[in-house]
Formats: structure tokens, C-alpha cells, sequence
């Protein structure tokens, strides 16, 4: 299923994400920001459990904001599981 997200908080403009039916990563895109650290984000991500992703990247800072671009790529991912259990609880 494809999921855009607007990050808040950082350079970062807006992130996009292809993730399958059991919550693998299969693609992540990152508009904005810097490009080495978005490509970087991006593929390390890939094919990785939106789980373990939000274990890692959550809580992440950058310099003196409260919130980086890895920690947004973590609230998206929440934010997506969130959704995921309301559709569910909904069926």
C-alpha cells in the first residue's frame, strides 16, 4: 500500500512509502531535506519490518530540535500501524 506523510519539524518536505500487507518496507522516498541522508534513510529502510524501523529511528534528534528526519520517517510509521488497527478494529 502506498502512504504520504508530511514531516513536521524538519527540512524534510514530504516522505512516501510503498509497505506490504505485513508490514515490510518496500520502498521509501524522501523529498527535501539532505539528499545523502535521504538516499541513506531510504535504503536502509528497505525491506525491513515497519517495526523494527520505528524501534531504531524513534526518538532520533537533530542538533537542536526535538525530532530528525529519521524520527518523522519513525511517526509516519506509527502513525501508519494506527491506521492499520483502526481499519481492523473497524472490520
Amino acid at each position: 500500500m502506498e502512504y504520504n506523510y508530511r514531516p513536521r519539524g524538519v527540512c524534510s518536505r514530504q516522505f512516501q512509502a510503498e509497505i506490504d500487507d505485513t508490514g515490510i518496507i518496500k520502498r521509501l522516498f524522501i523529498e527535501g531535506g539532505c539528499a545523502g541522508n535521504s538516499i541513506g534513510i531510504s535504503q536502509l529502510v528497505k525491506g525491513r519490518h515497519i517495526d523494527e524501523i520505528i524501534d531504531l529511528l524513534a526518538g532520533v534528534t537533530c542538533g537542536r530540535k526535538n525530532t530528525s528526519c529519521p524520527d518523522q520517517v519513525a511517526k509516519m510509521l506509527m502513525a501508519i500501524k494506527e491506521e492499520g488497527a483502526s481499519e481492523n478494529q473497524a472490520s
